[in-house]
């Protein structure tokens, strides 16, 4: 299987990339809190443990279970569902219980997007990354407030994948742009933009009827608490033309 993420690296980009940074339009939203400087958890699990618990915290009624089930799919098949079960069920709000219960349980996610199965050690982040996790999910919600309502979230692509990519599953929709959520420290870059516009045209061809009504394409990093957006009116047919063949396969 080769999902999006890895079809992208395998790629090599045009100059400045398909869709250069420039492109986008960027606005920072204010903020109350400054995040705090040493966190001690690795970054790609406070990204992931940021994006599932704005879920929960959209959608409590649909419970922990549901916005980290990523996480338990791989831990089962990492037979390790007995561990996760038991986090899963410590994950309730944005308190620190809840937080170090996430961090834990989002290690499994390697399990079915890599194949890579994590050690059992428990991880114990420290004050500055509850923090900044508390704060980012703050700031998240507080984007949705502005940018929302959400229309589609946690989606997959059936019907939209090809030969060179089988798999990859997609953030939110709102009523006309697509997001994608990223925890970076710094600015967005081609990668970031490619995988954008590969989740676009996957969706378009897919069963979702969601994507047929989109305008822009948007990011948001709730590090930075910035939102990049490009209008896809604006993004050069030859470019859409190229992705579509030789990135996607279609």
């Amino acid at each position: 299987m080769v999902s999006v993420t890895k079809r992208i690296e395998q790629i090599k980009q045009p100059r400045g990339g398909y869709i250069p940074i420039k492109s986008f339009s960027s606005k920072e939203l204010t903020s109350s809190n400054e995040l705090k400087p040493s966190e001690n958890i690795p970054p790609n699990l406070i990204g992931i443990t940021v994006d599932y618990l704005t879920r929960l915290m959209l959608n409590p009624a649909e419970g922990a279970q549901e916005a980290f089930n990523i996480s338990l799919i791989g831990a089962n098949r990492a037979n390790k569902l007995m561990i996760a079960k038991t986090l899963v069920g410590q994950i309730h709000d944005l308190d620190d219980e809840s937080i170090t219960a996430a961090i834990n349980l989002v290690k499994y996610d390697s399990v079915l997007r890599s194949g890579f199965i994590p050690e059992d050690t428990m991880l114990v982040p420290n004050e500055d990354t509850l923090f900044n996790v508390k704060e980012m999910v703050t700031r998240s919600l507080n984007f949705f407030d502005e940018y929302g309502p959400i229309t589609l979230d946690s989606f997959t692509f059936l019907g939209g994948y090809s030969d060179k990519i089988t798999s990859g599953d997609g953030d939110f929709l709102t009523a006309d742009t697509l997001w994608d959520f990223k925890v970076l420290k710094a600015n967005i870059k081609p990668q970031h933009t490619l995988q954008l516009l590969v989740y676009y045209l996957m969706g378009t061809n897919s069963i979702h009827d969601e994507f047929q009504s989109l305008k822009k394409l948007g990011i948001f990093n709730p590090r930075l608490n910035t939102v990049y957006s490009l209008e896809i009116e604006t993004i050069p047919q030859e470019v859409i033309m190229a992705v579509s063949k030789d990135v996607i396969g279609y």
